[in-house]
C-alpha cells in the first residue's frame, strides 16, 4: 500500500510515484501485476483521483508500465527486477590494461618530484618560473576587461587554429624576439608542450615510426610519443648537444631542445646545429624545438632558432608556462602552413579549440603591453638569482667537486656528478636538511649520467645561498 507523508516537503505525487518506482523494481509488485484503478486507489489512500492519474501517467511514460482500455494498467513485463540490496551488486566494465599509460605517468610524475618538495623549506624546482602580486593584478585586470565584452559572437564555437588577434600577438613577438617571420596560419595554439607533441605525433607520423629524443631530455616528450605507438630512440648528449651521429637512419623525427638543453642546460653548438639540419634535410625527418626557456638568457647574443634555418623541417614549439605561468596552459606550434594545416584538422577533430577566455586575457595582456613588462620585471629577477645561484655554487666548494653547466640561458642549471655518485643518497640527504633537489637520471632515458637540475626562478636570493649552503653540507 502506498502512504502519504504530510510532513514531507516532496509533493504527494512525488511521494507516491517514489514508492511505486521502488515497489516495482524491487520486485514487490512484480512484471504484469494489476494495479489499481486510479478512483479505487486514490479513496483507499485519502488522496484526489487526479493525484494518482498523476502518477499512473509518470509510470506509463517512463516504461514502468503499461495500459489498455480494457485491461487497466499492469507492470510492464519488460521490467528487471534489481537484486536485492543484500546481495552483492554486480561489478561495471573492467577498463583495460594500460602498461605505457601507467609507467609513463610514474615517469612523470616522479620527474615532477611526487609533491614531495612541500615538505623542504627550500625548492630548486626546475620547472615553474617565478609568480608575484603584480602579475596576478595585472591578469586579473586584462581578464575583467575582456569579460565586459558586449561582442556575443567570441562566445561561439571559434577557430581552431587559436582566437585570430592572439595569433597575431604572436607573430608579432616571434618577429621582434625571435627573427621568425611567419604568416598567421602559420601558428596553431595548444594547450601545452604535451598537448602540442601530442598533436604532432597524431597527425604527422604513422604508429610504429621510429622518433629520436635527447638522453637526458623532456620525459613528457617520449612518453606522450610512446603511449601513440611510437619507438622512441635515445640519443646521448655531450658539451655540444645532441649527439647527430647517434640518431638512428630510419627516423622520422627528432625531439630537441637546442637553446637550453632539457636538464644539461647545454646550448647546442653551431657546429653540431649545421650537422643536424644537413642530416634533417637530407632524410626529410621532422624536427620539434622545444623553445621553452631561451627568452632568459644571461651570457652573449640571442641564439637563432632551427626554425629560423630550417623552415620546412621543423615545428617550433613555444610555451607561456615559463615567460609567464603554468597555470595559462596556453602554447603555440609554428610550422610550415602544410604541416600546421594537418595539425589544425586533428586539433578541429579531438579538441575542437581552446576555451575562449584564456585567449582573451592573454591577447588583452600583451596587447596593453602588460606582457613586455612582465617580461622585463621577471628578466630583472632572474638575472639576479641566476648571479646568486652560480656565486653560492662557486663558493660552497661545489662545483670544485661537480661539473657546473647550463649557465648561458634559462631557469635552472646543471651539477653533474661522476656516474659512480650515489645520488639517490645524496638527494635524500639533502630532503634531510629541508632542501629540494632535482637528481639528473628523472631525466634520463637509457643515460646512466648522474647529477642534480636545480632551478631558481621561484626562489630568493637569501634561501637560494642558505638553500646551496646546506646542500653544500650534505656532499662536502
Amino acid at each position: 500500500m502506498l502512504k502519504v507523508n504530510r510532513n514531507d516537503e516532496r509533493p504527494i505525487w512525488q511521494q507516491l510515484l517514489d514508492q511505486a518506482i521502488h515497489n516495482i523494481t524491487t520486485g514487490n509488485w512484480p512484471p504484469g501485476e494489476l494495479l489499481l484503478p486510479s478512483r479505487e486507489l486514490a479513496a483507499l489512500i485519502g488522496v484526489s483521483r487526479s493525484t494518482i492519474q498523476i502518477v499512473y501517467e509518470e509510470l506509463f511514460s517512463r516504461g514502468y508500465t503499461v495500459t489498455s482500455r480494457r485491461g487497466g494498467t499492469r507492470v510492464s513485463s519488460s521490467i528487471q527486477v534489481l537484486r536485492s540490496l543484500k546481495e552483492e551488486p554486480a561489478p561495471g566494465p573492467v577498463p583495460p590494461l594500460l602498461p605505457v599509460v601507467h609507467e609513463s605517468i610514474a615517469k612523470l610524475q616522479s620527474w615532477f618530484g611526487d609533491g614531495d618538495a612541500t615538505q623542504v623549506d627550500i625548492d630548486f624546482n626546475p620547472h615553474e618560473p617565478y609568480l608575484d602580486e603584480t602579475f596576478t593584478q595585472s591578469w586579473r585586470k586584462s581578464f575583467l576587461q575582456v569579460s565586459a565584452e558586449p561582442d556575443l559572437d567570441i562566445w561561439s564555437y571559434g577557430d581552431a587554429r587559436g582566437f585570430l588577434p592572439l595569433r597575431e600577438q604572436i607573430q608579432r613577438y616571434l618577429s621582434l624576439e625571435r627573427g621568425i617571420h611567419i604568416e598567421v596560419d602559420q601558428i596553431l595554439l595548444t594547450s601545452g608542450a604535451q598537448h602540442s607533441i601530442d598533436l604532432i605525433t597524431q597527425a604527422l607520423l604513422t604508429e610504429g615510426d621510429r622518433v629520436s629524443v635527447e638522453d637526458p631530455g623532456f620525459p613528457a616528450a617520449w612518453t606522450t610519443m610512446r603511449y601513440r605507438g611510437m619507438q622512441i630512440d635515445a640519443v646521448p648528449v655531450d658539451e655540444q648537444g645532441l649527439c647527430v651521429d647517434r640518431i638512428h637512419p630510419d627516423s622520422k623525427l627528432a625531439f630537441v631542445t637546442p637553446s637550453h638543453q632539457c636538464a644539461t642546460g647545454i646550448i647546442m653548438s653551431e657546429p653540431r646545429r649545421q650537422q643536424f639540419m644537413q642530416l634533417a634535410g637530407k632524410r626529410g625527418m621532422w624536427i620539434i624545438e622545444d623553445d621553452y626557456d631561451s627568452e632568459f638568457r644571461y651570457r652573449g647574443d640571442p641564439i637563432p632558432t632551427l626554425f629560423s634555418q630550417l623552415p620546412q623541417n621543423t615545428l617550433y614549439m613555444m610555451s607561456f608556462s615559463k615567460m609567464i605561468a603554468p597555470g595559462i596552459r596556453l602554447s603555440a606550434i609554428i610550422g610550415p602552413q602544410a604541416a600546421v594545416e594537418r595539425l589544425t584538422q586533428i586539433h578541429e577533430l579531438t579538441y575542437r579549440h581552446l576555451p575562449i577566455m584564456e585567449q582573451l586575457t592573454l591577447n588583452h595582456f600583451i596587447e596593453r603591453g602588460q606582457f613586455m613588462r612582465h617580461m622585463r620585471r621577471v628578466r630583472n629577477v632572474y638575472r639576479r638569482r641566476h648571479e646568486v645561484m652560480t656565486k653560492a655554487i662557486h663558493s660552497s666548494g661545489l662545483s670544485s667537486r661537480f661539473k657546473l653547466s647550463g649557465v648561458e640561458t634559462g631557469l635552472h642549471m646543471l651539477l653533474e656528478a661522476d656516474v659512480s655518485c650515489d645520488e639517490a643518497a645524496i638527494t635524500s640527504a639533502a630532503r634531510r636538511q629541508g632542501v629540494c633537489v632535482y637528481p639528473l637520471s628523472k631525466y634520463c632515458l637509457e643515460s646512466d649520467r648522474k647529477g642534480w637540475v636545480l632551478g631558481f626562478a621561484k626562489v630568493d636570493e637569501k634561501r637560494i645561498e642558505e638553500g646551496i649552503s646546506r646542500f653544500a653540507r650534505t656532499v662536502l
